[in-house]
């Protein structure tokens, strides 16, 4: 369905998508390798159609963070080799079908995934070996790869494609003495296993804020998330948004100080002059918070700001437009250049992350080449 003209649209800008990638494959030695994260529906961006974006790019890799998400990116046609980062040990039979390439954090996953291997008669199937060097959610600890060592030793049924880990505070200056811990113990454990492997693993350790602040340990592949989509760690550098939340108007009302109040709760107080009121369909079932409401947060339309009124609804909100000129159908952003996510998230105390990613998928994405 060609949504150009209904009532709400998240806008993918391809130019801008492409200068983000730009800016940091220009931090990057020529030889090292990008990785792309594309999980949770490419943080609310839209999967399939950010995968392909970045595909066209020149992507080496993508990843994800559950089976379910690769099995969908490889139907519509995606080619690229994809990291399963989070592959639990119940999709093994997706994972190989589909040429999906699992993360292994622990010893025990490694053996059910072998076990599955065995089972297909399959051998140097692609894996990738999570090392926790102080983010403490996944991967092997220091003390426990002797074991995996061992166990690697003879196990034809698995190849190594990568060593990788992930950094907990690499956007904050104040903690750069733990980063660089970290990626002490990355490099020692990374060597042990290489050197017990016999072959080069690919390792990668960067994540977007590690990227712009720590290029000296960007290794053969670096994994670029939040940045992609616009948003930098450092203070001086403007990335593009990629993503714009953009709804038409409903409907129009003029309210005098006699009609009361406007919404749930009565919340929206009409002052004494009056105002005038827009409907727009966009709620907290497309992911706006309702602590936006109640003239918290304002939108853009026609180039200037109209705050909330009232409680977010579940599917729509309302907005100030008194003196405004706006009618019906005019279109209103919620985020994107004016007011940017970043804007949203400190209203809300929250990271964008958090914003962008609960954009559901009844919103329409569409690429603007």
């Amino acid at each position: 369905m060609n949504r150009e003209n209904d009532f709400s649209r998240l806008e993918l800008n391809l130019q801008g998508c492409l200068a983000n990638y730009s800016y940091f494959r220009g931090l990057l030695e020529p030889a090292t390798k990008l990785l792309v994260l594309v999980k949770a529906n490419a943080y609310g961006h839209g999967a399939v159609e950010f995968a392909s974006m970045m595909q066209q790019a020149g992507a080496d890799y993508l990843a994800v963070a559950l089976p379910v998400e690769g099995v969908e990116l490889r139907q519509a046609g995606i080619s690229l080799p994809i990291l399963v980062l989070t592959a639990g040990t119940d999709f093994f039979e997706e994972i190989i079908d589909n040429r999906l390439e699992p993360g292994i954090p622990n010893l025990d996953t490694l053996k059910a995934f072998v076990e599955k291997l065995r089972s297909r008669r399959l051998a140097g199937y692609p894996v990738h070996i999570k090392l926790d060097t102080g983010m403490h959610r996944l991967g092997f600890m220091p003390a426990e790869l002797p074991a995996l060592l061992d166990y690697l030793k003879d196990c034809p049924e698995v190849r190594v494609r990568s060593i990788y880990s992930h950094l907990a505070v690499s956007e904050d200056p104040t903690q750069d003495e733990f980063t660089e811990s970290q990626a002490k113990m990355f490099t020692d454990g990374a060597q042990a296993l290489t050197d017990s492997l016999g072959y080069k693993p690919m390792w990668h350790l960067l994540n977007s804020a590690g990227i712009e602040r720590f290029p000296q340990y960007q290794f053969d592949m670096v994994r670029l998330g939040i940045g992609i989509y616009g948003i930098s760690a450092l203070p001086g550098v403007k990335l593009t948004p990629v993503a714009s939340l953009k709804v038409k108007v409903l409907q129009v009302k003029t309210l005098s100080a006699q009609d009361g109040t406007v919404g749930y709760g009565r919340k929206g107080k009409i002052p004494a002059e009056g105002m005038q009121i827009a409907t727009i369909p966009v709620g907290y079932a497309d992911g706006l918070d309702r602590h936006l409401g109640c003239g918290a947060a304002s939108f853009s339309v026609g180039g200037k700001r109209a705050k909330t009124v009232g409680n977010i609804c579940m599917d729509m909100c309302m907005i100030d437009v008194t003196g405004l000129g706006v009618k019906v159908g005019d279109t209103v952003t919620i985020f994107g250049e004016d007011p940017t996510v970043e804007e949203l998230a400190q209203i809300l105390g929250t990271i964008p992350y958090e914003i962008l990613t609960s954009v559901p998928r009844r919103i329409e994405r569409i690429v603007k080449r």
